[in-house]
């Protein structure tokens, strides 16, 4: 019904189903659409990097972190925050180390939330 009514494009639309695939955990079906998304928005790049952080996949997590950067998306805070759980293992702290440091660079590490995201950062590690 979305593509039959021309909503396909709508930026707003889209991030709504790649959250209900999301919520569904079905994360084949939420890239799938993600990639084909002529024009994405914060919140497409947070969608999928939360999808993604929540079903284990941190290795595209962190490309799609990398990725909207060189886009020219500049993360927020909802962004790090799901970036720091998936940087949450030991075989990511240098990751997240680095990500921490574009935090306090933002000055978003005065945010009682991103606090709490870091420090169970550096915890699970």
């Amino acid at each position: 019904h979305i593509v039959d009514r021309g909503f396909e494009t709508a930026v707003v639309v889209v991030n709504a189903i790649i959250n209900m695939y999301g919520k569904c955990c079905n994360v084949n079906d939420a890239t799938r659409v993600f990639e084909k998304m002529p024009n994405r928005d914060i919140a497409s790049w947070n969608g999928m990097i939360s999808i993604c952080a929540r079903q284990g996949d941190c290795k595209y997590a962190l490309q799609l972190f990398h990725q909207m950067q060189l886009k020219g998306m500049i993360p927020n805070k909802i962004t790090f925050t799901a970036i720091l759980n998936v940087c949450s293992s030991p075989a990511a702290l240098a990751e997240g180390k680095l990500i921490h440091a574009h935090i306090i660079e933002r000055g978003f590490d005065s945010d009682y939330v991103m606090g709490s995201a870091i420090i169970n950062m550096y915890g699970k590690c």
